[in-house]
């Protein structure tokens, strides 16, 4: 099998370098029109240039594709909805988004300034919204749209220095768990990559040798993916260094202790059998989670539902 983008309109924020640049050229290669958004400004988000997000579409005309540069600050939601306006107006539809933009001002929390929290926050987890929420309408309309937006190892598993960048790219997963709910009706697919690899955002972490083996191309196969009309929806992949995994979050079965013993000292005495892992699920909706306490109490209780 083969996955083709022909037909198909596509937005990649982000995509002046780095992996938006990779996603952009990719979708390009197999055929989607692109818009190549980037707001061409340095790693914290200051300045900004349309130059990156051109040069990205040169090379995508040279090797025979379609693109639009559009320079769109996507922390501005007029911006984001004159973007897809101009999509649609050049080419009919936006089909495919891949949120990708982001910027980094890392610094301990200790000594995290409120406007650096609130900026990385603005651009990444508002930024995304702004993207999906101006795409969604349409995608409704025509009963099909593909979304991939972009997590981070750092707001999954923690790293130091980066609260207001983890805490935007967690805040993601949420986001992306209720527009795969929202989005099943209309056949609107929304999943998220969670990427390691050389870019400016990374190179300043890790040896020469590391970044050889993390080229930004590694990751857009399981974009493409993600993004195709296959795809699967409310998905997490972890890809890096031409490495790919499936991300889930997880929930033990637990335990339900009887009304005397709704205590710390209780939760204490049995904390390993409620953190068997053993018997961990992921869940597939909050109702879920309700359901199965309610389901455990009323077995204690025999009380029949």
């Amino acid at each position: 099998m083969t996955i083709r983008f022909d037909g198909r309109v596509a937005i990649v924020t982000g995509a002046g370098n780095g992996l938006g640049r990779a996603h952009a050229l990719g979708l390009a290669s197999r055929g989607a029109k692109v818009v190549v958004n980037d707001f061409g400004g340095g790693r914290d988000g200051s300045g900004g240039s349309l130059t990156p997000a051109e040069a990205v579409v040169e090379e995508i005309r040279k090797a025979g594709g379609e693109a639009m540069a559009d320079g769109a600050d996507v922390s501005n939601y007029e911006q984001v909805k004159a973007m897809v306006a101009s999509a649609k107006g050049k080419w009919g539809s936006v089909d495919l988004l891949c949120a990708n933009a982001g910027i980094l001002r890392d610094k301990s929390f200790a000594k995290m300034e409120i406007a650096d929290f609130a900026k990385v926050l603005d651009v990444h987890l508002t930024g995304t919204f702004y993207c999906c929420k101006a795409v969604w309408d349409g995608m409704r309309e025509r009963n099909y749209g593909r979304i991939v937006v972009t997590t981070s190892s750092s707001g999954l598993y923690g790293n130091f220095g980066q609260a207001n960048y983890g805490a935007a790219k967690t805040g993601m997963i949420g986001l992306m768990n209720v527009l795969a709910e929202e989005g099943r009706k209309t056949n609107i697919r929304v999943n998220m990559i969670s990427p390691t690899a050389a870019t400016r955002m990374t190179e300043e972490l890790l040896p020469p040798q590391a970044l050889a083996l993390m080229r930004p191309e590694a990751i857009t196969p399981a974009v493409e993916f993600l993004l195709s009309e296959d795809a699967p929806t409310r998905t997490i992949m972890g890809a890096g260094a031409g490495s790919f995994a499936v991300i889930k979050i997880l929930e033990t079965e637990g335990i339900n202790l009887a009304e005397a013993d709704w205590t710390p000292d209780a939760i204490a005495t049995h904390f390993a059998e409620i953190g068997d892992m053993s018997t961990a699920k992921a869940l597939e909706g909050a109702f879920q989670q309700t359901q199965k306490y309610v389901a455990q109490a009323a077995a204690r209780a025999g009380v029949k539902l």
